[in-house]
């Protein structure tokens, strides 16, 4: 953990600095850490981003106890539906056909890039961005969340158990169905233990009432499986809106 007490503050990236910090944790956890692509060039600096970037919202989290120029240990994109029309697209449509949340009329957020500085997991740093999101979520009126969620690796039969219990019990009313056509074993596994393997994120959503689209999504280049999670926040576990409401 951290050396000292966290001095936790949320606020949205004001400036290129900001985003730059964002893009730097990112490639702390994605590349470094979890063995997605580098693409970087030699000299550069160590940064994770794409062409969404510039169009998002950069929540970000520091630690205020820590060095000014060290203060970024978590961050979340965010993506509306005004800015994936200036992108071109969602993020989330490079791996899912999301048509079926696009014409259901409702109020859209797709949720992106979210990571932790590794000293800050498992504690109540994940808690602070979600009560910020929770906050912006009233008020921009934001009726559905969505995004991919991962399983790390690119063996989705390693995954098969928690994959099978997701698309099983935590099947999407919309049709958002992956652009991969993968076909998982029947894995004949204690649905406890199959939900305990699963990654913390995907519990998180799962707990707040989420649900997964259909069928999984390897992605080469990040080193994970992937999920589309979907959160109509009507439907959201009242008693856990609660805790990330504040």
């Amino acid at each position: 953990m951290a050396s000292s007490i966290p001095q936790f503050q949320t606020h949205f990236a004001r400036n290129d600095a900001d985003i730059l910090a964002a893009q730097r944790l990112r490639y702390d956890v994605f590349v470094k850490e979890l063995g997605a692509v580098d693409k970087t060039f030699d000299g550069a600096d160590r940064v994770e981003k794409d062409a969404f970037d510039k169009y998002a919202d950069h929540l970000l989290l520091r630690d205020l106890s820590r060095p000014q120029s060290d203060q970024i240990v978590g961050v979340y994109r965010l993506m509306n539906a005004k800015q994936a029309e200036l992108a071109g697209e969602f993020s989330t449509e490079r791996e899912y056909d999301i048509a079926a949340l696009k014409m259901s009329g409702k109020c859209l957020l797709e949720l992106g890039r979210s990571c932790l500085h590794r000293d800050y997991r498992g504690g109540s740093a994940m808690f602070h961005i979600w009560q910020s999101l929770a906050d912006h979520i009233e008020v921009t009126g934001t009726e559905i969340l969505f995004g991919v969620a991962s399983f790390h690796g690119i063996d989705p039969m390693g995954h098969a158990a928690s994959l099978n219990m997701l698309f099983a019990d935590h099947n999407s009313a919309f049709a958002v169905p992956s652009r991969q056509h993968l076909t998982l074993p029947v894995v004949n596994a204690d649905k406890k233990e199959a939900l305990r393997q699963t990654p913390a994120l995907i519990k998180a959503y799962l707990r707040l009432g989420g649900t997964v689209g259909q069928g999984a999504y390897v992605d080469r280049e990040f080193n994970t499986t992937d999920v589309c999670m979907i959160l109509d926040v009507a439907n959201m576990n009242d008693r856990h809106r609660a805790i990330y409401a504040r």
